[in-house]
C-alpha cells in the first residue's frame, strides 16, 4: 500500500473485499473515517505553531500561482504534487513526495486532514506539514501534532497497516495545505503506479524515477495516452502532467465508478537476477501471484475428509463442485488478517479450514485445495471489484479482490454453468466468487461481469475477460390478481419471484432482519407506487436456496387507487414495479453504466367493478434498442383487464454516444408506467 493524502486520489466507497492488497486510494479511504474518529478521541489536532517564515519556498511558490476558473462546485485544487521514487541496488526503494492543495469551498475542508499509510516494511522516514490560512497566517506542524492510528474495520481481525494523521490549521476556503514526506517503499515486486488523476483537479504534478546502474524500466498507461519522458541525464527519468481535470460523478446518472476512469501510469523496472521482477506483461504479473498462491494450496487430511464427505454419492462434476463451493461460500466466515506480504499472499489452506475464516484470497485458496482432493483443478483470479479498473492495456497489480477459476473437464456441459471463460491454453474455467454469499454457484455477481482479471496459472497465466451473463439468469417475475371496487379500492394477491443478483438484497433482509426491518422494507418498496396501502399475510420461500427463486407473496389493499371523474373511473394498469431509470438531459462524456443484465416481467389481472365498461386503454409499447428492450400490452377480456410487460437489459456498459437512446428508453418506460385505463359507468 502506498501513501496518499486524504483526497489525492479518488474518494472511493468500501471495496468489495480488502483481503487482497488494494490500490492506495481505495484502502486509504476505506478506513479513513474510523481512523479519524480514533485520532479525534486522542486529540491529535493540536494547535500548530504559527510563524511568518515557517513555510518553505516551494510551498509559497505553489500557493502564489494563479488558479484557473473552475466550476462553482469544485471543492479544492491540487497546486503541486511531486513524487520521486528512488530504487537502491538491492531493489529496496524510497519515495519522496511534496503535495500542495488549495481549498476553494467549505466542502473541501477535509483536504486539511493528511494521512500517510505505513507498516513495518514501509516506515515513514520523515514527515512535515505546513499550511497558509485564508488570512495569510503560516503554520508548521510538529511531530507532537501527529497521531498514529490503526485500521477500524470489522472485517479485518488484524492488520499491521497504520496511518500517520495530521489535521492542519487554516483549512477553510482560501487556505493552502502542504506536506512533504519520505518513506521506505515495500519491495514485494518491481512495480510502482503513479495515480495522477483524482476527484479534484491537479494543476502541476510529476513523477521521477531514479534507478541504479544496470536497471531497465518500461511503462504502461491506463485511461490516458503515454506522455513524453524527460531524461535527467544520470538523475533518472521524469514525467509531468499539467491541468489534469478532476473526476466528479456525483451528479452524473448511470455513471461508471470514478476508479474506472482515473488515469495512471505503472512503471515496471528490473535488473538481471532480481527475484521480484515483472516484465510489464500480464503473464509475468500472474506468474508473480502464482508464486504467492501455489504453496498455500496444499491440502491436509482434514480438508480431504471434508471434501469426501461433501461429495459422497455424487459423480457429476457440477454436483461435486457445487457442494464444496457452497461450503466455502457459506461456512467459511469472511475475516482478514494481513501482515506484511499477507495483503497479497493467502494463508495456508490448512489454517483457513481449521479456523473457518479467511479473506477473499484465503477462500479462493481453500476452495482450490478442497477441489484438488476430489480430482478437480482450480486456481485464483485477481480482479477489481470496480469494473474497468483492471485495464487490459496496463498490466499491473492494481486490483483489490481474488476469486476462483475452476477447470471444467473437456466435453462437459451443464445448464447450471454460466460464468465460463476459455483460456489460451485451451482449458475452460468456471469463474466463481466464494466471498459473495448470495451468488448462486455457476454464476458471477454483476459487479464483476464484463471486467478483466488475471488468471493465476503459472506459465499459463494470462488476462481474461470475465463473462457477462444473459438476462434470464437475473430476473424479477411479478404476478398478481386484483379486484377493483367502484369506490377506487384495489385488493388482491401478489407474488414476486427473484433469481440471481436481483434477489440478493431481499434474501439478506429476510434472512437476517427482524420483523420490524422486514415490515419497513416492504413498506418502503410499496411506497414507490402507492400513498395509502396495507400488505398482509406476507410469506417468503427459498431464502437460502440460491439456486431457486426467492419468492415473496402477500395480500395487498390500496385505497383510492382509481380516481373518479364524474361517470369515469381512471386507474394505472401497471400496478407495481417502478423501474425508475435515472437520467438527465445534459451532454454526456463518460460511459453509461446500466449496472447489470436482467429481465423483469410483470403480469397483472384486474377484475373491473360491476357497472363499468372499458372506454379507453393505453396503446401497446414495443421498443428494442439492442442493448435493452421494453414491451407492454393491455388486453380486455370480459370484465377483466390484463396488463403484461417485459423489460430486458442485454448490455452493462454503453459508450456516451448512446445516451440519447437511453433517454428514449427512460422516457418510454416512464410514459407507459403512468398511462391510465379509463372506465365508463354503464
Amino acid at each position: 500500500m502506498g501513501p496518499m493524502s486524504s483526497r489525492a486520489q479518488i474518494a472511493e466507497p468500501p471495496e468489495h473485499c480488502n483481503g487482497l492488497a488494494a490500490r492506495p486510494a481505495r484502502r486509504a479511504k476505506r478506513f479513513l473515517v474510523a481512523a479519524l474518529s480514533v485520532a479525534l478521541l486522542v486529540g491529535f489536532a493540536q494547535p500548530a505553531s504559527a510563524k511568518s517564515d515557517s513555510v518553505p519556498d516551494w510551498v509559497r511558490a505553489a500557493a502564489a500561482q494563479p488558479v484557473p476558473h473552475y466550476p462553482e462546485d469544485t471543492n479544492a485544487v491540487v497546486l503541486l504534487d511531486d513524487i520521486t521514487y528512488t530504487v537502491a541496488p538491492d531493489g529496496r526503494a524510497v519515495e519522496h513526495r511534496r503535495h500542495v492543495v488549495k481549498i476553494l469551498r467549505p466542502q473541501g475542508r477535509d483536504e486539511a486532514t493528511i494521512h500517510v499509510g505505513f507498516d513495518k516494511d514501509t516506515r515513514i522516514l520523515s514527515m512535515n506539514v505546513w499550511s497558509i490560512g485564508p488570512d495569510g497566517h503560516q503554520y508548521t506542524m510538529k511531530d507532537k501534532d501527529f497521531s498514529d492510528v490503526g485500521y477500524g474495520d470489522a472485517d479485518i481481525a488484524f492488520a499491521d497497516d497504520r496511518y500517520r494523521i495530521a489535521h492542519a490549521p487554516g483549512g477553510d476556503s482560501g487556505g493552502v495545505i502542504a506536506y512533504e514526506f519520505e518513506q521506505r517503499s515495500r519491495p514485494f515486486l518491481t512495480e510502482k503506479t503513479w495515480f495522477f488523476q483524482g476527484e479534484i483537479p491537479h494543476l502541476s504534478q510529476s513523477f521521477t524515477l531514479q534507478l541504479p546502474p544496470g536497471y531497465t524500466y518500461g511503462t504502461v498507461w491506463a485511461h490516458h495516452p503515454p506522455t513524453e519522458t524527460a531524461n535527467l541525464e544520470g538523475h533518472g527519468w521524469r514525467w509531468e502532467m499539467k491541468d489534469v481535470p478532476g473526476i466528479d460523478l456525483d451528479r452524473v446518472p448511470l455513471s461508471p465508478s470514478p476508479e474506472s476512469l482515473a488515469a495512471r501510469m505503472t512503471v515496471h523496472y528490473s535488473c538481471p537476477g532480481l527475484p521480484t521482477a515483472t516484465d510489464g506483461t500480464w503473464k509475468s504479473v500472474g506468474h508473480w501471484y502464482d508464486s504467492r498462491f501455489r504453496e498455500r494450496v496444499a491440502s491436509t487430511p482434514e480438508i480431504a475428509a471434508k471434501a469426501q464427505e461433501l461429495t459422497r454419492g455424487k459423480t457429476d462434476f457440477y454436483e461435486k463442485t457445487e457442494a464444496i463451493a457452497e461450503f466455502v461460500q457459506k461456512q467459511v466466515r469472511y475475516v482478514a488478517i494481513e501482515i506484511g506480504i499477507g495483503g497479497y499472499q493467502p494463508h495456508s489452506a490448512g489454517d483457513i479450514f481449521h479456523n473457518r475464516y479467511g479473506d477473499c484470497k484465503d477462500k479462493a485458496t481453500l476452495l482450490a485445495a478442497m477441489l484438488s482432493t476430489v480430482g478437480i483443478h482450480a486456481t485464483a483470479v485477481i480482479v477489481d471489484s470496480e469494473r474497468g479498473v483492471v485495464d487490459p492495456d496496463a498490466p499491473s497489480i492494481v486490483s483489490d479482490h481474488a476469486i476462483a477459476a475452476i477447470e471444467v473437464p473437456k466435453g462437459y456441459s451443464s445448464p447450471h454453468l454460466n460464468a465460463l471463460v476459455n483460456a489460451q491454453s485451451g482449458r475452460q474455467y468456471l469463474i466463481f466468487d466464494p466471498t459473495s454469499e448470495k451468488t448462486v454457484f455457476g454464476q458471477i455477481e454483476h459487479e464483476l461481469q464484463g471486467g478483466y482479471g488475471i488468471l493465476v496459472e503459472g506459465v499459463d497465466s494470462q488476462l481474461i475477460q470475465l463473462p457477462t451473463l444473459i438476462p434470464i439468469l437475473n430476473t424479477i417475475h411479478r404476478t398478481a390478481a386484483f379486484r377493483l371496487d367502484a369506490d377506487g379500492v384495489l385488493k388482491g394477491a401478489v407474488t414476486e419471484k427473484r433469481f440471481g443478483d436481483l434477489s440478493e438484497y431481499r434474501r439478506e433482509i429476510y434472512a437476517k432482519g427482524d420483523d420490524k426491518e422486514k415490515r419497513e422494507f416492504l413498506d418502503h418498496v410499496l411506497d414507490r407506487d402507492f400513498t395509502a396501502f396495507s400488505a398482509t399475510d406476507v410469506r417468503v420461500e427459498n431464502i437460502d436456496a440460491l439456486n431457486k427463486d426467492f419468492t415473496l407473496s402477500y395480500a395487498l389493499s390500496v385505497d383510492h387507487y382509481a380516481k373518479a371523474m364524474g361517470l369515469l373511473l381512471m386507474f394505472r394498469p401497471r400496478v407495481l414495479g417502478d423501474l425508475d431509470l435515472d437520467i438527465d438531459h445534459k451532454p454526456r462524456t463518460v460511459p453509461i453504466n446500466l449496472n447489470q443484465t436482467m429481465q423483469a416481467v410483470d403480469e397483472y389481472s384486474i377484475e373491473l367493478p360491476d357497472g363499468y365498461s372499458v372506454d379507453e386503454v393505453p396503446d401497446p409499447v414495443e421498443l428494442d434498442l439492442g442493448f435493452a428492450a421494453y414491451q407492454s400490452n393491455v388486453q380486455v377480456k370480459g370484465n377483466t383487464v390484463r396488463y403484461t410487460r417485459t423489460y430486458t437489459i442485454r448490455q452493462i456498459t454503453l459508450p456516451p454516444e448512446r445516451y440519447a437512446d437511453v433517454q428514449k428508453l427512460a422516457g418510454t418506460i416512464a410514459a407507459d408506467e403512468e398511462s391510465s385505463i379509463v372506465l365508463k359507468k354503464k
